[in-house]
């Protein structure tokens, strides 16, 4: 299986931290070099290990910020 590779383009807001350290955050993410999407999802500190997650389009976002502010 090929690597994935990411990059964290910006850190938005950690919305919850566990016990152990993990944070569940809302980033803006490059996956395998293409262009950055939101994404919600899990992480180890440091980010080097990472949990399932959601990632969103910029209209998807739109729809959901939308939603949520009704």
């Amino acid at each position: 299986m090929a690597d994935i590779k990411f990059e964290i383009t910006e850190q938005i807001a950690v919305l919850s931290e566990s016990s152990k350290g993990w944070t569940k955050e809302l980033n803006l993410i490059s996956w395998n070099g293409r262009e950055p999407k939101y994404d919600i999802r899990d992480w180890a500190p440091n980010h080097e290990k990472m949990g399932k997650g959601v990632t969103l389009t910029e209209e998807e976002f739109a729809k959901l910020k939308s939603a949520l502010l009704k």
